[in-house]
Formats: structure tokens, sequence, C-alpha cells
């Protein structure tokens, strides 16, 4: 049996900061799930929680499901997360690791995280968490993100010992930036099994909106690269569906997409909950979807979908969804191209035939539960980081 590892993870901001989504719980759920398989897990991060700050013991371990959690201060440029506390410790303590995975790009703890390991000769790893795609940083403080990649990103990603990324497109869209990069583990996301249903009483909002009957959702950050837009144009070619949106309202764009329903003439038939939404109001969106949509302009995963498709809800994904090919392979969806008309032809031909979606949804929940278990990744993690810590060693022999 292999020894088990001592593993250093490095994130910006972690459990228990509510208001964050699908990244930062999926690294969560791998941390956890490689506790609950022996090995010594500890996480570094910032108790920043947007513009507040987690209630949490700060520079003092505590346990999170089994993972050793270190929250740091960050009280200046909160934005990079910055935190010489933290700084501080990964100098003194990085080198009791046998690897040390770093997840995001663009942040301060990535760079702190990154020089800590070469100074200590550790092993690291880099997840980009879909934050390296050249579109959306064209889009975005294009000019900031260019001048951080340049000086920053690249050389620590150039010197890591791997690079994880989720899917097939995820790894393109490194690729593509044409630099000296170490092998790319695809490795996915994990999937949480639902939890156990619940008595308790749904949200006024939530009660209105399953009201209605079926509906397509989208679940997930209300934010432009979501494309939902797109979603709202292919209702005025589909007449008889309905949908709801609900999630954090990132930037202000759930008026932006109230505005485009009115200008379309279909307000009536798009219902937007600009809120974080959880437990028993999460599921009863799922439990009243037909189908599920996902029309981002880019994905690196799709965490949302895989959890429809594990509530046997079918997904209609657009192809810069990194999950649209385990969709399209498995037949648990469909996969359109990102044009409104293209989305309409889906959602006409997956909302008008209830029995189709069934058995879609059907298929998608068998793929998910056999492959996407968190104990199936985090077995593949842990191989991933044996290797290149053994890796390591054997250079630093010879």
């Amino acid at each position: 049996m292999d020894e088990p590892l001592r593993l250093l993870h490095v994130v910006p901001t972690y459990l228990p900061a509510l208001r964050y989504g699908g990244p930062i719980r999926s690294v969560h759920a791998l941390c956890r799930e490689l506790a609950a398989a022996g090995h010594d897990v500890q996480v570094f991060t910032t108790s920043v929680d947007g513009p507040h700050d987690s209630d949490v013991p700060l520079i003092t371990p505590v346990d999170v499901e089994g993972v050793k959690v270190t929250y740091f201060p960050s009280r200046v440029l909160r934005r990079l997360y910055w935190s010489p506390a933290m700084g501080r410790a990964l100098a003194q303590s990085t080198a009791a690791f046998d690897a040390v995975h770093l997840h995001s790009v663009f942040l301060w703890p990535i760079l702190a995280g990154a020089r800590a390991a070469r100074a200590c000769g550790v092993p690291y790893v880099i997840s980009p968490r879909g934050m390296l795609v050249p579109e959306l940083i064209r889009r975005k403080s294009r000019w900031v993100k260019e001048a951080w990649i340049r000086l920053v990103d690249r050389p620590n990603l150039e010197a890591a010992a791997a690079i994880h990324a989720t899917s097939a497109i995820e790894a393109q869209h490194i690729t593509s930036f044409g630099w000296r990069l170490p092998p790319i583990a695809m490795i996915p996301h994990g999937v949480d099994d639902p939890p156990l249903p619940s008595k308790a009483e749904l949200s006024p909002d939530i009660a209105a909106a399953i009201a209605g009957g079926p509906m397509v959702l989208s679940f997930g950050r209300l934010s432009w690269e979501k494309g939902l837009d797109r979603l709202i144009a292919a209702l005025a070619e589909a007449p008889s569906v309905r949908a709801v949106m609900a999630g954090d309202d990132a930037g202000g764009h759930a008026d932006f997409l109230a505005s485009e329903a009115a200008r379309l003439g279909v307000t009536d038939r798009v219902t937007i909950i600009a809120r974080h939404v959880s437990g028993a109001d999460k599921e009863a969106l799922f439990a009243a979807a037909r189908l599920f949509a996902m029309t981002s302009l880019s994905e690196n995963f799709g965490i949302a979908a895989f959890e429809a498709m594990r509530r046997g809800v079918p997904v209609l994904a657009t192809p810069d969804v990194g999950m649209s090919e385990i969709v399209r392979d498995t037949q648990a969806g469909q996969v359109v191209e990102p044009t409104s008309s293209a989305i309409a032809a889906g959602l006409r031909a997956m909302f008008g035939d209830p029995d189709l979606c069934r058995r879609q949804g059907e298929a998608g929940q068998r793929h998910v539960i056999d492959h996407y278990g968190w104990p199936a990744v985090a077995r593949r993690m842990a191989e991933l980081y044996r290797s290149i810590a053994s890796a390591a060693k054997s250079g630093a022999a010879a």
C-alpha cells in the first residue's frame, strides 16, 4: 500500500465563503476526499469573502470535514488576496510537503505558493480553473491580465511539475498560448451526490418560480461570460418555453438580462433570481426543471450542468462548455451552436418531448454516477501528486 502523501493546497478563498460557487466548492470536495483516503491535506487560504471576511479563526488551523484549513488575513490589495502572513507561513512550512497544488491564476497567493515551492524544491501543480481563456482575457481587464501573465503566470506555469485541466477544451485554451509547458493532466471535477430530501420551507421566490410548471433552468453566476443573453434571445423563437435563471449577480448583470427580456418581449417567460441559492431551494429548482441550459461563452468544465445530470436532468450546452463533449458522447442532452436560432431549435426539440428528456436525463445520471464520484477523482489526483513527487526526488538524487 502506498504511503500517505503530505499535500498543501493554496487557494485564494475557501469555505465557509458561501457566496462562492463551483470552483471553490470543488477544491474543498477534492481536499475532503483526499483526507478521507488517509492523506495529510492542508489548505492555506485567506478570510476574504467578497467585501467582507469569513468569521473564522486566523493563522491557526481549523478542521473543515477532515481538512486542516488555515485562514490568513488580507487587509490591503484584497482584489489580489495579498496576505503577508500567508507569505511568511508558506516560506516556513512548504518544505514539509510532498507536493503543492495551486488553484487559480492572476492572484497573489498563487505567485507566493509557486515561489515558496520552487525555493524549497517541492513540485507543484497549477489548476487555472478556467481563467486562462484568451477570449475572456481580451474582454475583461485585458492589459492588466496580459501584463500579469507575461511577468507572473507564464513563469509560474512553465516551472510547474504539471498543469491540471478539467476538460479537453480547457487544455486547448492553455496550450493556445504557445508556452513551454509541463505535461497537462486532464482530470475532471467530481460531482457530489444530492443531499437527502428536506422538509425545509421554500423561499417565496423559489416557490413562485417553480409554480409556473416545467421550465429550462440555468443555475450559477449571473455574469456576461455565462451567455444567458443567448438563452433569452432563443426564447423569442421558442414560444412554449419558460426559463428560470438563478445565481449570484455579478456586476449588476441581472439588470441587463431583465432589460434584454423586456426588449425581446419575453419578460413573462423569464424568471431571474439574483441571489445565492442553496439547500432545499436549489434542489427544488433542479426537481422542477425539464432541462438544464448552459450557453456560456466559455466554461472550462460546467459543474452546475454535471449537478443537473447527477439529478437526472438533461443538458442543452454550447460547444465552448467543457463538459459538452460528455453530453454529446453519452446522449445526455444536446450540444447546439451558440446562436439564438440553434439554441431555440434545441429548446423546442427537448422541451416539447418529455419522454426524450427523461431518457437523456437517465443516460446522463448513469454516466455521472459511474465516472465522476469524488473518491475516483481524488484517486486520480493522488496518482498525479505521487508521480511528480517521485520525479522530484529522483531528480534531486541525480
